[in-house]
């Protein structure tokens, strides 16, 4: 059965919730067509061919002040006329005109390219299923708009409120009228029932092909923490993302002469900005001796760096009006795939932190004493064994593979088709 999926992101760029999806769909003798943004970016480049795609390049000219100007005109174009989605619809049209479709599928990280997925859905007289990754309300800030337009003084403030209360009224007008809404988290689920009450949870998850328990012995105990920590900003937003429970505990075990840099290290694969963040505030800290950077690594070699790790590091904040609603990382789920301990500071007291309960593989952390025990715990047992493990649940953690990720989509895709 043929669908179409429009989305912002895919592989090679980061697309990982749509790019396993495709995978697994074919498996099941789907054939899912895809329509999305160029991005220059290889991160999941092994699973780019897992539908056959259609990339839009939306930007061209090279250099810093053309690709600003560029950017800019495109920004301006969108928030005006609808450029973006005016052109993925043309393309879908191509599309269905030579591959009709039985569903339209839209994931999107905020808004676009909902427009253009309502329109061709209309056109081909098929369902739309709208997939919310992440919506803006669950940040409380306009942290990513409002950077780039930064440099505009007040129009730039402006232009960005202009654009996300643009965005929010589109989207909320294509959620009711979709024929059923997927998301994220039990919260997303709850704020999206204001919109469409047809709304379905369906978890990130892991790639139970390449995330499983393979144990390795190392040299050096390792705390692993892969991906970004400061975004579309120049500083850390600590209302999402606070490492501080961690350095504090770091430090006491460093002054109780527990761990040595030589046998104790915390691994940052990651970007500039958030490495430039993170090598402040251990040098605060007096914590430099005992951390290690590195760049971004392709997400196939990741299972092996978990794999290798004694901890495994997920950073977040207590849920609340301005923290971390309802962020549900695909870090989380790779590591309780590799059956590592968790250490999440600071615990979220959310939806998060229920399902490292529930699957018990690890530490949903609320005081720098719990990070202390934890990490001490788990040193001692590395320094007798090698090895660190936990009593988790690996019946619980498998509801969470993205096989069951695509089955679950499958349900709703058919329950959908067949209403229709």
């Amino acid at each position: 059965m043929k669908i179409l999926i429009l989305c912002d992101l895919f592989p090679p760029a980061f697309g990982p919730r749509m790019g396993y999806l495709c995978k697994y769909l074919r498996r099941a003798g789907w054939e899912p067509a895809v329509i999305t943004e160029y991005i220059p970016d290889r991160t999941f480049a092994f699973l780019e061919d897992e539908a056959e795609t259609v990339r839009i390049r939306y930007y061209h000219a090279r250099g810093k002040w053309l690709g600003a100007l560029e950017w800019g005109c495109v920004f301006l174009l969108d928030l005006l006329f609808g450029y973006k989605d005016g052109r993925m619809y043309r393309e879908a049209r191509r599309q269905i005109r030579k591959h009709p479709c039985r569903l339209v599928l839209c994931s999107t990280f905020r808004t676009f390219p909902l427009v253009a997925a309502r329109r061709i859905a209309r056109k081909a007289n098929v369902p739309l299923v709208a997939d919310l990754r992440d919506v803006v309300e669950q940040t409380g800030g306009h942290e990513f708009v409002a950077h780039a337009l930064s440099g505009l003084g007040g129009l730039g403030r402006w232009m960005a409120d202009a654009f996300l209360q643009h965005g929010r009224r589109q989207r909320n007008r294509v959620l009711r009228d979709a024929a059923c809404l997927t998301t994220v988290s039990p919260w997303h689920v709850e704020l999206l029932k204001a919109f469409n009450p047809r709304v379905e949870l369906v978890y990130n998850g892991y790639d139970p092909e390449l995330f499983y328990p393979a144990p390795v012995r190392s040299e050096r105990f390792y705390i692993t923490y892969t991906g970004r920590i400061v975004y579309a900003g120049r500083t850390l937003n600590r209302a999402l993302r606070d490492p501080e429970l961690l350095f504090r505990a770091l430090v006491r075990l460093a002054g109780e002469q527990v761990i040595r840099p030589e046998t104790f290290c915390v691994r940052w694969f990651t970007d500039a900005k958030s490495q430039q963040f993170i090598r402040q505030e251990a040098e605060k800290y007096a914590l430099a001796d005992y951390m290690a950077f590195y760049d971004y690594v392709p997400a196939s070699r990741v299972p092996a760096l978990l794999n290798e790790s004694a901890v495994l590091l997920v950073l977040t904040n207590k849920a609340g009006e301005q923290g971390p609603k309802g962020v549900m990382t695909t870090k989380l789920f790779e590591a309780l795939a590799v059956a590592r301990p968790v250490l999440c500071v600071r615990g979220d007291e959310g939806c998060l932190e229920e399902v490292l309960l529930r699957t018990r593989a690890g530490l949903s952390a609320h005081r720098t004493e719990e990070v202390y025990r934890f990490l001490k715990t788990h040193y001692l047992q590395w320094q007798a064994s090698g090895l660190t493990t936990v009593e988790a649940d690996r019946e619980e953690i498998g509801k969470f593979s993205r096989q069951a990720q695509a089955d679950r989509f499958i349900h709703i895709f058919e329950q959908m088709m067949n209403n229709r």
